[in-house]
């Protein structure tokens, strides 16, 4: 069947190719359709506390998206007509400042304590606005965009809507660079090692292709997150254009021996798909390791980057051979003289001193692993911004001026009594770090009576059997001191209702801390896991599959401990990602040297002959792949200025050109030393497979000869 699709594809290379064309169509329209999440917090399991209280205050309070307007030396009826104008802002649901309470006439100092607290510090004054929508919402997006053009330049909009309307924003200015930074840089690393200047360009578009093809078809799962956007078509160009690479090789291998081109192409179909299909496996399931992580971030990535790996192989196998048939004149008459290194001494060297090497292997594993265990990570989702962006001045403005770094909301029910509630909110205030408490009854104390008070703030903080708190405190999101206040928290607010919620920043990124631990270990335990049982099965082998993925956990060992030496923070995805993707692309190194050492093995010659036999026929094409992946990561990393992108970028390109290191230098002495064991715990190791005796053909029926070869 492979036969007959392989030969009608290459006999009709122009109708293929307008075939891709027209998928495009709906690609792009697939991928602007397809919404873009801008809220990590929203990944987190649904049946965590503070995503409960989160989506309580969705519905029924209308303010799962809260910000602080902070307005500067402005007089009170600025600010009073300002509120007024805000709330008329669509998707805006309410805009508490003094004139909501008790008027603009009252003088400052002549107001209740709690309010004046609240409300003002120096000649700032804060108003809280409330949205309807959830903050990683479009309207909520629309709406700050509305809110802050109504404001002079002595207005600060704070809060974590609006940093998630800024990671849009620089998102959205930064996306095409990315791609084309990354395209560039792959081109120019492919035209160093190739020998046309023409076939990286037709590899490009190959795989340009196969990104859009899975872009557009991201709407079949709703939506992704903006680290996915911002990373994917970058990763699916570094971790699929081996597939590309190996195609066009095996071309040119066929080639002399077909008079007829489209034939030699048709074999190479073939060779191509039988080849990908297994290595392309373990990329795969090192993403797929990332869908069984409990924060649904890893899923949403994982699920991109699998589908972009098995779109990347389809188009490679279905789609790139048309495009070189039709470039092939050209490529052929653009052809300059490549890099391409004698690898031989190298190799003779190695294997020389294959017993250092060896030792070597071993003595980096005790700092690599101390390393990667003890580098930091920052869960501060506002870390990861340019420190000069809007939303991180505002958040700095609201911390020196009125002491709030962060807020945590508490949803509880509404019929404790006054005095409990009373109780309640004086031991919030004691709790070390609270620096305001906004509730019911810090509203209508003695000093206001109760009828006075507007019904838009009863519904503020009582809605359908529940009450609603804001507490404020001078602590950081993703402090240990914030994590310890929450506790405290909690203990207490349980202690009066124990189905009590608290939400906010600060106590989803606290779960997020929690659930992201875990996760880090169990999607790099699967992803082990896969990997071995992938290569063993490959191999028919139990040592190989522990040689080989040990040696690439080395070099994910030092990729990742590298941040500690540096004594650089790194974001608390970067590990994850790095583990899993880092593991399964730069697995196939090792993979490809080791399947032609048992090649030559077989062959008959002995293992330090075949060994540098081996290593020398794949460096050329480990240092091809490991350039191209460093170069379409290394420039994101270059010109993102948000940290959360350039960091994992920048481990990326890193981890590449690590793997391809330890592959050339470490793993050819691995496997020579320890070929004796290799022999003893794999079948088929030394001597090929004995192949099945064919069956005769039943009489009048005749074997037919393989294509192109009459």
């Amino acid at each position: 069947m492979l036969e007959k699709i392989s030969r009608a594809l290459t006999r009709k290379p122009k109708l293929v190719v307008l075939v891709a064309v027209l998928l495009l169509i709906p690609s792009v329209l697939g991928a602007a359709m397809t919404r873009i999440n801008y809220d990590i917090l929203s990944y987190l399991p649904q049946d965590l506390d503070s995503a409960k209280g989160e989506a309580l205050l969705e519905e029924p309070f209308h303010m799962a998206a809260t910000t602080m307007l902070i307005v500067e030396g402005m007089p009170p009826a600025y600010t009073h007509q300002l509120q007024k104008e805000v709330e008329q802002v669509p998707g805006v649901s309410n805009a508490i400042w003094l004139s909501s309470l008790v008027g603009i006439q009252i003088p400052e100092e002549m107001l209740p304590e709690d309010i004046r607290d609240i409300f003002f510090s120096g000649d700032a004054t804060m108003m809280i606005v409330q949205y309807e929508q959830p903050g990683a919402s479009e309207t909520t997006m629309k709406s700050i965009e509305q809110v802050r053009s109504l404001c002079n330049k002595n207005c600060f909009l704070a809060g974590f809507s609006v940093f998630i309307k800024d990671t849009k924003d620089l998102i959205s200015k930064e996306m095409p660079l990315y791609v084309v930074m990354a395209a560039v840089l792959s081109i120019i690393a492919m035209c160093v090692t190739m020998e046309s200047w023409l076939l990286p360009v037709a590899l490009m578009l190959s795989i340009g292709l196969a990104i859009l093809y899975n872009f557009g078809s991201n709407i079949l799962l709703g939506e992704i997150s903006f680290i996915t956007q911002a990373i994917a078509a970058v990763l699916q160009l570094g971790v699929t254009m081996d597939y590309s690479i190996f195609l066009y090789h095996r071309y040119v291998e066929e080639a002399p021996h077909y008079e007829d081109r489209r034939d030699a192409m048709a074999v190479s179909i073939v060779a191509a798909f039988k080849s990908l299909s297994g290595s392309s496996l373990t990329t795969i399931a090192g993403f797929l390791a990332l869908c069984f992580m409990r924060l649904m971030l890893g899923r949403d990535l994982g699920l991109v980057m699998a589908k972009g790996v098995v779109l990347g192989v389809a188009t490679v196998v279905l789609v790139l051979p048309a495009i070189l048939l039709l470039m092939d004149g050209p490529i052929r008459r653009y052809r300059h003289p490549a890099l391409a290194p004698n690898m031989g001494r190298l190799n003779a060297f190695i294997v020389r001193h294959r017993h250092f090497f060896v030792a070597l292997f071993f003595l980096l594993f005790f700092p690599a692993v101390y390393s990667n265990n003890h580098t930091q990570v920052y869960y501060k989702l506002d870390q990861s911004l340019p420190q000069d962006m809007p939303s991180i001045v505002s958040t700095d403005k609201l911390k020196d001026e009125f002491n709030m770094a962060s807020s945590h909301f508490i949803v509880m029910r509404d019929d404790i009594s006054r005095a409990r509630m009373k109780e309640l909110e004086e031991a919030i205030d004691e709790i070390p770090g609270i620096t305001s408490v906004v509730a019911y009854d810090k509203l209508i104390s003695g000093t206001i009576p109760d009828f006075f008070i507007p019904d838009e703030i009863k519904d503020l903080c009582k809605q359908d059997g529940y009450q609603m708190m804001m507490v404020n405190s001078e602590y950081v999101t993703a402090s240990d001191a914030v994590s310890q206040q929450l506790s405290q928290l909690s203990a207490l607010v349980k202690s009066y209702d124990p189905e009590a919620y608290i939400t906010g920043e600060a106590a989803m990124t606290d779960d997020l801390i929690t659930v992201s631990d875990s996760d880090f270990k169990l999607t790099n335990y699967l992803s082990i896991i896969a990997i071995l049982i992938l290569v063993a099965f490959t191999f028919r082998s139990i040592s190989i599959p522990i040689l080989l993925v040990s040696t690439i956990e080395l070099a994910i060992f030092i990729n990742q401990g590298i941040p500690y030496f540096s004594g650089t923070v790194i974001a608390f995805v970067a590990p994850t990602v790095i583990g899993c993707v880092q593991l399964g692309a730069t697995v196939d190194y090792a993979i490809l040297m080791t399947t032609r050492f048992q090649e030559e093995l077989q062959k008959g010659r002995d293992r330090k002959e075949a060994i540098q036999i081996a290593a020398t026929s794949s460096d050329i094409s480990i240092i091809t792949s490991a350039l191209v992946f460093f170069c379409s990561t290394l420039g994101v990393a270059l010109i993102s200025t948000m940290d959360i992108v350039s960091s994992i970028c920048l481990m990326l390109s890193r981890g590449a050109v690590i793997s391809a290191l330890v592959s050339i230098f470490i793993l050819p002495s691995v496997l020579v030393v320890f070929e004796p064991i290799i022999a003893r715990t794999s079948l088929w190791w030394r001597t090929p497979k004995p192949s099945k005796a064919p069956k005769n053909p039943r009489p009048g029926k005749q074997a037919l000869s393989p294509a192109g070869k009459h």
